[in-house]
């Protein structure tokens, strides 16, 4: 007994020394002392251990179940989950661990000793060391509870304080791979009409220094409110511009009637969003996270990254948040400093995007519903990721006057907020034929020279008859075909043959087991934006089997899955993880990250197999062997690419069309890519998304269109999509 309490007694005026006058940095080195108890009796450190698990996982149920029944009666279990909770968010706690230093045991008391390590997002790091009280009840170790089982010092009234240290650092600015920001914390003016209060004298110079500003033609400005009933004071948001680019026509535009300029002071998107559903956007902090990011230390009113690379970025964009953290008495007298931490300056995020690039291709879609995703194809660097339609990230901005028009705008059954180049989840259509191609080739039942006659129709299955895509149009049979040949031609009864032949033959997860060895059915890996996984279709029936090898049925997959895929065949078989982060600097431009290719595995293709799909992606944008479904197209690009179309049926409108591909110019100064396209409820493949892709690849490489779309009368000024478009039939 004695020893028991010479043990008590040094390891308390050892804890009591080292934190003595300030932070705790106990030197001194405990040598762990252990009384073993007697036979039959537990080990109190088991107990200790259940005790302090339970608070490093925040289990405060569990720690008040160890209490004693004495303890309990002291104190409810709600109010001593409050009590841990309020000690976390005041220390701004991130993690806590422990070790135990001692174990001393009486008949039926005992003691453990035991050193914690705090983690403070505010203070940083500090330790203490301190005793835990047990009693044997019913044959068990029971905690006795008090405040010091946190730290000594918290004896009697004392409590915790945190002092922050000044102001969270500036949130830092989202950049294109150039360096030319997308995001930023600017002066801007947002900037609007109020049509009634336009004077007709100044009308010509109102909506031609609009146009200058805005891009859009003066008739296109009023036709935006060209229905407005007049006199009722409706007021026609036209966005919201940096005080830099105003900046020449602001005294002119603010001495005509009828347009509102408000300036303001925020987190600023520029040109109306680049890539919007990348960046994400900023907005107050949600209430079912406020204890979380008040124990990240931030204060309740400030604003955060809700979505995109703003969420994902957050630690680095808004650096670190420095504060002091004291034991106070009763009398709010501080007893000792625990730790303290200065603040860190934010870190910049540069994209792999190009802004130049990015705006042109969100261009491309305009009209549409769908997704474009360009990859480096030999890296997996995401170069433009469109989903369309878009939003505008200023819309989150309390500041903005044109907030709530730009909010109203999200109301929209087309779902402006989803990024349906990493979440939107499509059948695939005929480009899955390339993954049946290559289970056909790597089951050993066919040959890249096997052959089969194409009819209109397919009568293989007992009392069903299914139809090639040429039988609407009266194209009449595509004729002997070999499986290169079926692949460019896109030949339906082929591709049903073969599904139904694995099937017939027991293979009944032969073509979803290829499936997912190409990506699909699992995440990609990409960082700082939200993905779907999707699904493989099994083959349970016959017709599950002809469906998925064409790629309908209940195959679901991303636009993001299709471009990494189709990347890898271009590049050899190579899965690189799409990214979409350059670097994350410091404000000195010392990167803290930067961006290397990350091998994720290879397309289980033997090289034969490989070199067939490739052959065949390169006949069907071919001219020279004008079959291919994409052929024409093409014609008149000189720069060398390869690819499939894709018509998906959803069964309840008009198809989605696909076109996905690669290029193979091997230019030092423009790295080859990926493109996935699809435009939903559209067509023809090639109808819609193979101009589309094709109008990507004249703008990565070209920097401007080479060819009109049949849909537009001059470049990005359309006429009604559905309107005027030849009907040329392809899958």
């Amino acid at each position: 007994m004695r020893r028991f309490l010479i043990w008590a007694v040094l390891l308390s005026l050892l804890a009591s020394a080292g934190c003595a006058g300030g932070q705790i940095t106990q030197t001194a080195t405990l040598t762990p002392v252990v009384n073993l108890p007697p036979t039959g009796i537990p080990d109190p450190r088991e107990t200790g251990r259940a005790f302090l698990d339970a608070w490093k996982a925040e289990d405060y149920s569990a720690m008040y179940a160890l209490l004693t029944s004495i303890s309990q009666d002291a104190i409810s279990q709600e109010e001593f989950s409050e009590h841990y909770q309020g000690i976390a968010q005041e220390a701004a706690l991130k993690s806590l661990n422990y070790e135990i230093l001692s174990s001393l045991t009486n008949p039926d008391t005992a003691q453990v000793g035991y050193r914690v390590f705090f983690e403070s997002a505010l203070a940083g790091d500090f330790r203490s060391d301190t005793l835990m009280n047990l009693s044997l009840e019913n044959g068990q170790w029971r905690v006795q509870w008090d405040d010091t089982l946190v730290m000594p010092q918290l004896k009697g009234s004392n409590y915790l304080s945190m002092v922050r240290q000044g102001y969270a650092p500036a949130r830092a600015n989202i950049y294109d791979r150039n360096g030319h920001a997308l995001a930023a914390q600017v002066d801007a003016v947002a900037v609007g009409l109020n049509p009634d209060d336009i004077d007709p004298a100044q009308a010509d110079l109102l909506f031609a220094q609009l146009s200058e500003l805005t891009g859009m033609t003066p008739e296109t400005i009023q036709s935006l409110y060209a229905d407005f009933p007049a006199g009722q004071g409706w007021y026609l948001p036209l966005g919201e511009f940096s005080i830099d680019a105003i900046a020449e026509r602001y005294d002119v535009l603010s001495g005509l009637s009828g347009v509102s300029l408000e300036p303001y002071k925020a987190r600023y998107y520029f040109d109306g969003g680049i890539a919007p559903h990348l960046l994400g956007y900023i907005g107050a902090i949600p209430a079912e996270e406020a204890e979380d990011y008040q124990r990240l230390g931030y204060a309740a009113d400030e604003r955060v990254g809700l979505a995109g690379l703003e969420k994902w970025g957050e630690q680095y964009l808004t650096g670190g948040r420095g504060g002091a953290l004291y034991v106070r008495n009763s009398q709010g007298q501080p007893v000792t400093k625990l730790a303290e931490a200065e603040p860190q300056p934010s870190q910049s995020v540069y994209t792999t995007i190009d802004k130049d690039f990015q705006a042109v291709a969100q261009e491309a879609m305009s009209g549409f519903r769908g997704a474009i995703v360009v990859l480096e194809r030999d890296t997996g660097r995401v170069l433009a990721m469109v989903s369309s339609p878009g939003f505008n990230p200023n819309a989150f901005e309390p500041a903005n006057s044109n907030s709530q028009s730009l909010l109203a705008e999200l109301e929209n059954p087309d779902q402006p907020l989803l990024n349906r180049a990493t979440q939107g989840l499509y059948p695939l259509g005929s480009v899955f034929k390339i993954i049946t191609m290559a289970a056909a080739i790597e089951s050993g039942l066919y040959t890249p020279d096997s052959t089969y006659y194409c009819d209109t129709t397919f009568k293989e299955l007992p009392g069903t008859t299914l139809y090639d895509w040429t039988y609407d149009y009266g194209f009449g049979a595509s004729g002997q075909l070999d499986l290169i040949g079926g692949l460019i031609r896109s030949c339906n009864p082929w591709f049903y043959h073969i599904g139904l032949d694995f099937y017939n033959q027991g293979m009944t997860t032969t073509l979803a087991t290829m499936a997912r060895n190409f990506g699909l059915g699992q995440l990609t890996g990409i960082e700082g934006v939200g993905e779907a996984a999707g699904q493989v279709a099994e083959m349970n029936e016959p017709i599950d089997a002809t469906n998925t090898a064409i790629g309908q049925g209940a195959l679901q997959v991303t636009p993001l899955q299709v471009a990494r895929f189709i990347a890898a065949i271009g590049n050899g078989g190579t899965f690189y993880q799409p990214q979409v982060i350059e670097r994350v600097a410091s404000l000195d431009g010392a990167p803290v990250y930067e961006f290397k290719p990350k091998i994720q595995g290879k397309l289980p293709l033997k090289p034969e197999t490989l070199q067939a799909i490739q052959e065949a992606l390169t006949g069907v944008v071919s001219s020279t062997k004008p079959r291919g479904t994409a052929y024409h197209i093409f014609t008149g690009l000189d720069i060398p690419v390869a690819g499939k179309t894709g018509t998906a049926q959803t069964g309840i409108s008009a198809p989605h069309a696909w076109f996905a591909g690669y290029t193979d110019a091997q230019r030092p100064d423009k790295p080859d890519i990926a493109v996935a396209v699809v435009v939903e409820n559209a067509g023809e493949g090639s109808v819609y998304a193979a101009p589309i892709f094709r109008r990507i690849v004249e703008l990565y490489f070209q920097g401007t269109p080479g060819k009109l779309y049949d849909w537009e009368t001059t470049y990005n000024v359309t006429r009604t999509p559905s309107e005027n478009i030849p009907s040329t039939p392809v899958p």
